[in-house]
């Protein structure tokens, strides 16, 4: 966003035609902020009134577009401390063939009124254009597309673009079959030329006029295409593919014709029909191909919005009504039976459930739901009817939010993608000059036309940029997609490529190596006292509180099955412990200063307590009529994945580091369990300081990742290169991270590193095999040695290779490189 502009300016002192606008502002309080907020776009020049409705939250500002732009303003208002929300239309664009069509809607769309930026994929074939809410009509930016020699059509956030991805492939097929068809008597010449020459046959196929007849077409009506692609983009300045297509095709057509009607006074003796026609025809070929390929690296997001129900039975006026998924609103009852998908987000009001989650957790086992519980749309209700009350609809569910984030970051460009852009921006006026001083150089070094204009064609073909511009994006969009499938959402591109880079990664303990919550681990009876007396005695007394040791003793008594015994005069002992009267016995629970305090000897459970405290436990002792009848111990437990998910971190050369506030005893145990250096315990931390021993890392000269929950370490998760938050879909995880891990599992750090560096060796790849083809085809097309025909089926090759080795990575496993079971639905 570019800075607003200050300096005082009268209003009215423009130089050109004002044009109105008028922003939603969030933020405001009072009368006194909406005059803030005039003063200062008044005082941004270029800007001739600002009136701002405190009521409405609406800014309404005339300015001199000449002078300040709407990144301005909206800049202006931001830097005053409020929001202008932001809203962003998708658009699918026919016609785009290469980045420099990519570079030219980008301009055009970011020229359009209201647009503070827009991003085109040439993978997809979609733009994403961003614009305050409510300002943009998406007509208005179709018909910026339009103008610009393109068509588009407004995709909204629930839509499905299968259907016009389908008629772009069919667009390149139908064009390529017309071409094909009508050059096949041109090859069959070529051929007959060889095989039989001087027969009636071979004399027919060869007729000037039959062969013009023959070649039109495919050179004004299937390849009208490039002819109209390379018109707009020269009129803007630029050369693209289209326009080395139309002119070494041209070249050739014209030649021919002229051959053709004058021949004998020009003296030319042969026609080059089939040439230009087999390129089109070649071109066409690799343009559907490639639009067919493209179209598989885009699978993931419609296996996502296959999860969808189409429809919801919504309850109202007493009945069931089944109504379209988009008509359903916040606060509506619908009512999901056996078999159904859950529509939308939703709390259960009515019935009980058991719902498959794993589209979403991973977890192959169905959840049950009862009364309270929260469901998700897209997941599935296996056994009983329930009704529930939807809470989040539209883009705004947990799988709306998912597709959303998918979309987001295969729209998105890596930074690797600059070398593309910028080789791009200078290729095709290299090219042009080049195959220019081809036919100059042949031309007066042979005085052969033909040759001439022979070796300038190939050249114009086999330089196709298309693979150059493909290299990046197919890759990030299949990647994107293959992480979706694996539970790792990628903000944006830029995110994919720094997780290669890491060579640092910081796990925050609680909530991320651990579980969070503490369980009880072990019970020690003494005394005489079983251990199922002392866990249901501690669990009786325990029952009514809130505190964390509290309800993992009651969760345990009740995961035994174990009934806790019924408490009278529960007292809670600040800094202590608690007492109470158990079937008319009393009783102690707490620590050693407490059963001090009370006269009751500990002595016998000194050692047990000093080997569960060295375990990083906590530890309470239950006392009943002043003995000592049992040791209970607490602690938060490891997760299963995180010994596997640091050994294989340490196997691809990155330093596993874990960041704590506890104490450095506790914090040591938990790093010996999981495989983590004690020298790389970073323990006693405050929140606050979280992030400053992140820089001090990054300092080292370390690439570092931060991996926590989303909310508590969001300092830190901000100041990493990379920050990963653990969760399941939560709106902050989502909406804060730059990679969310929404199963909740740890070795999703790890898959989500090793996609990136499996992603940018098929981006590298890619540049690679695209400069390499383009630096050794020029040369051996200027020099003679590469008949057009040749090069144009090499052009449409190279495309189609780029495209497909992207679409290998639909074939990657993010969890080879760990040991045992992957856990459900990750791997896949």
């Amino acid at each position: 966003m570019q800075a607003a502009a200050t300096g005082v300016e009268p209003p009215g002192t423009g130089d050109g035609a004002a044009v109105e606008a008028v922003l939603p502002i969030a933020g405001m309080t009072c009368a006194n902020c909406a005059a803030r907020i005039e003063r200062g776009l008044r005082r941004t020049a270029g800007v001739r009134t600002a009136a701002v409705n405190l009521a409405s939250e609406r800014a309404a500002v005339a300015f001199d577009p000449a002078r300040v732009g709407l990144p301005a303003l909206v800049g202006a208002i931001r830097a005053l401390g409020y929001e202008v929300p932001e809203a962003a239309t998708r658009l699918s664009i026919e016609g785009i063939v290469c980045s420099s069509c990519v570079q030219r809607l980008e301009r055009a769309l970011g020229a359009a009124a209201g647009v503070l930026g827009a991003t085109v994929n040439l993978s997809t074939g979609e733009a994403v254009v961003r614009h305050p809410a409510g300002l943009v009509d998406a007509s208005a930016l179709v018909r910026a597309v339009e103008a610009a020699g393109y068509r588009a059509e407004e995709l909204d956030g629930a839509a499905d673009d299968a259907g016009a991805r389908a008629r772009e492939v069919r667009r390149w097929r139908d064009r390529m079959l017309l071409a094909a068809g009508l050059s096949a008597p041109l090859v069959a010449a070529m051929v007959a030329r060889l095989a039989a020459p001087g027969s009636p046959v071979t004399a027919l196929l060869e007729t000037g006029w039959l062969q013009l007849v023959l070649a039109t077409p495919v050179q004004f009506v299937a390849g009208w295409t490039f002819y109209r692609d390379g018109y707009f983009n020269l009129r803007t300045g630029n050369a693209n593919m289209s326009v080395l297509v139309a002119l070494g095709t041209s070249a050739a057509y014209f030649y021919s014709l002229a051959g053709v009607l004058f021949g004998r006074r020009l003296g030319i003796t042969a026609t080059y029909f089939e040439t230009s026609a087999l390129l089109i025809a070649l071109v066409l070929l690799g343009k559907y191909l490639e639009a067919a390929a493209k179209g598989r690296t885009s699978a993931a997001i419609g296996r996502l919005r296959g999860l969808r129900a189409k429809t919801a039975r919504v309850l109202r006026g007493g009945s069931a009504e089944d109504v379209p998924l988009g008509a359903v609103r916040v606060g509506d009852t619908i009512l999901v039976r056996p078999g159904e998908k859950v529509p939308v987000d939703g709390e259960v009001v009515e019935g009980v459930s058991a719902v498959d989650e794993s589209m979403l957790t991973g977890e192959s086992l169905p959840v049950d739901k009862a009364v309270g519980d929260a469901v998700v749309g897209g997941s599935l209700n296996t056994l009983g009817s329930f009704t529930f009350r939807a809470t989040r609809v539209g883009r705004d569910t947990v799988l709306g939010q998912i597709v959303r984030s998918v979309e987001q970051a295969q729209g998105s460009k890596a930074p690797i993608q600059r070398i593309a852009d910028a080789i791009s921006n200078y290729f095709v006026p290299a090219v042009i000059a080049i195959a220019l001083v081809t036919f100059l150089g042949w031309y007066l070094g042979t005085g052969n036309v033909a040759a001439a204009l022979l070796s300038a064609t190939a050249v114009l073909v086999v330089s196709c940029p298309c693979a150059l511009g493909l290299a990046t994006p197919t890759a990030i969009m299949v990647a994107t997609g293959r992480g979706a499938e694996n539970g790792i959402l990628f903000r944006g591109g830029e995110h994919l490529e720094a997780a290669g880079r890491i060579r640092a990664v910081v796990f925050d303990k609680t909530g991320t190596i651990t579980r969070g919550r503490p369980v009880v681990t072990d019970v020690v009876p003494m005394g005489g006292a079983g251990r199922a007396a002392v866990l249901a005695t501690a669990a009786g007394v325990e029952a009514r509180s809130e505190h964390p040791v509290a309800r993992a003793i009651v969760e345990a008594a009740e995961r035994e099955g174990l009934a806790p015994a019924p408490a009278e005069g529960v007292l809670a002992l600040a800094g202590r412990g608690v007492s109470a009267r158990v079937a008319g016995r009393a009783v102690l629970i707490g620590n050693t200063a407490l059963m001090s305090r009370e006269g009751i000897d500990a002595g016998p459970a000194r050692d047990g307590l000093a080997r569960l405290e060295a375990e990083g436990k906590t530890a309470v002792l239950v006392a009943r009529d002043g003995g000592v009848m049992g040791v209970v111990a607490v602690a938060d437990t490891v997760r299963p994945e995180a010994g596997p998910a640091v050994a294989a971190l340490r196997a691809m050369g990155v330093d596993v580091w874990m960041i704590t506030g506890d104490n450095r005893r506790a914090a040591a145990q938990i790093a010996r369990q999981v495989g983590i250096a004690p020298d790389h315990v970073l323990a006693e931390v405050l929140p606050d300081d979280k992030a400053a021993k992140v820089r001090q890392l990054q300092r080292t000269g370390l690439r570092v990742a931060m991996v926590g929950d989303g909310i508590n370490d969001a300092p830190a998760l901000a100041t990493a290169d990379v920050g990963l938050a653990m969760g399941t879909g939560t709106d902050v995880a989502l909406e804060t991270a730059d990679i969310a891990l929404i199963r909740g599992d740890l070795r999703g750090v790890v898959a989500a590193i090793d996609l990136s560096r499996a992603t940018l060796g098929k981006i590298r790849q890619n540049l690679f095999w695209a400069l390499v083809y383009n630096c050794v085809g020029i040369p051996v097309a200027a020099l003679g040695h590469l008949n057009p025909i040749i090069a144009g089926s090499a052009m449409a090759l190279s495309s189609v290779a780029v495209t497909t080795n992207s679409l290998l990575l639909k074939r990657f496993r993010p969890l080879r490189r760990i040991g045992g079971p992957a856990p459900a639905g990750v791997g896949r």
